[in-house]
């Protein structure tokens, strides 16, 4: 059985990547394509990379023309998505790219994004204990940002065992450019980026900071503080996150590597890697996967875990296609690889 995929935002990047990733999938095809400010263009003109769509439209993001696929994927801006949503048929399974429904907590909502909280919903990072179990149910799901996925695949089972102390944890993460969508700015002007690396949003500024403390307090059962310096990179697309946190009194090293193995040994998206083999974000390129390696520094106590991913695809619209398979019934991997793209 085909079952029909609208998606909207079709026109920015993780939208793109999406549809690249339906027109792979053995159950679906691809049904309404929907934008914002390019509707009524070619989609050829906007993403020349799917030839086999390029003569499509896109259309305007109207619930009535969306209404007739089997599952829809929202990868519109921040704040967007929810008035859409309330306008769909409570029974057609939706997957949320964008943040409107991450949060669980109100007041961070309007501290991090601004305006009135919509709600929440089932975040969807099927290697968390128990999210892949509710999958299988919903028809309402969130799907995680990028640099928290990046953060709570290598961290999540370390505070949930209680190897790590939780306040705080310090994050560095760097970006490529993709990820800071596809409106254009000065600073991501090629002049601007190539040969050069900054940071932005530095100081706890960043919104992704409540959705790594909200799904690493629930982990831990003890509230987390994160603080997260998110960098710019000079790349088109991919994470590589390093996360430092100092060991508790009875952790012992070999502990650490032992915790993520038996996390994550059984999942084909989550790779631990070899010691010494250390994650880079080229190994990640087009998969939906993730690669961890960690160390622990004795001279200050604390461990530091290293991953990377594809900001586009296990960072975005791999994982949402991995939460609707789940959803309706496919294996979970159909249409998705771990294998990356390289050189």
């Amino acid at each position: 059985m085909t079952y029909t995929a609208a998606v909207v935002g079709a026109s920015g990047y993780a939208g793109g990547e999406l549809v690249r990733l339906l027109l792979g999938h053995p159950h679906f095809e691809v049904g309404p394509l929907a934008a914002h400010t390019r509707a009524g263009q070619r989609f050829g003109d906007v993403h020349p990379q799917l030839a086999p769509l390029a003569d499509r439209e896109l259309i305007a993001a109207d619930a009535d023309a969306l209404a007739g696929a089997d599952v829809i994927f929202i990868a519109l801006p921040h704040g967007q998505s929810a008035s859409l949503v309330s306008h769909l048929p409570a029974t057609v399974p939706v997957v949320d790219l964008g943040a409107d429904f991450r949060l669980t907590d109100a007041h961070a909502w309007g501290t991090y994004y601004g305006g009135d909280h919509a709600g929440s919903w089932l975040y969807g990072l099927p290697e968390l204990p128990g999210v892949r179990e509710q999958l299988v149910d919903a028809t309402r799901v969130a799907n995680p940002g990028c640099y928290p996925t990046a953060v709570i695949v290598g961290v999540a089972p370390l505070v949930a065992a209680g190897l790590v102390e939780t306040q705080p944890l310090i994050v560095v993460a760097a970006s490529g450019t993709s990820g800071a969508g596809r409106n254009p700015s000065d600073t991501l002007l090629a002049s601007s980026v190539m040969g050069s690396m900054s940071a932005y949003k530095v100081g706890g500024m960043h919104q992704h900071t409540p959705e790594m403390e909200q799904v690493l307090t629930s982990a831990a059962g003890e509230d987390v503080r994160v603080s997260f310096t998110p960098l710019l990179a000079p790349m088109s697309r991919g994470i590589l996150a390093t996360t430092s946190a100092a060991l508790t009194p009875s952790a012992e090293p070999e502990a650490l590597r032992e915790c993520l193995h038996a996390a994550y040994d059984r999942e084909k998206f989550i790779h631990v890697l070899p010691e010494g083999q250390w994650p880079q974000t080229s190994s990640t390129y087009g998969a939906n996967s993730v690669q961890i390696q960690l160390a622990v520094d004795k001279h200050t106590g604390r461990v530091i875990v290293v991953t990377a991913l594809d900001n586009l695809v296990k960072g975005a619209a791999g994982q949402a296609l991995q939460n609707a398979n789940l959803m309706l019934g496919f294996a979970e991997d159909s249409g998705l690889t771990d294998c990356g793209v390289a050189p």
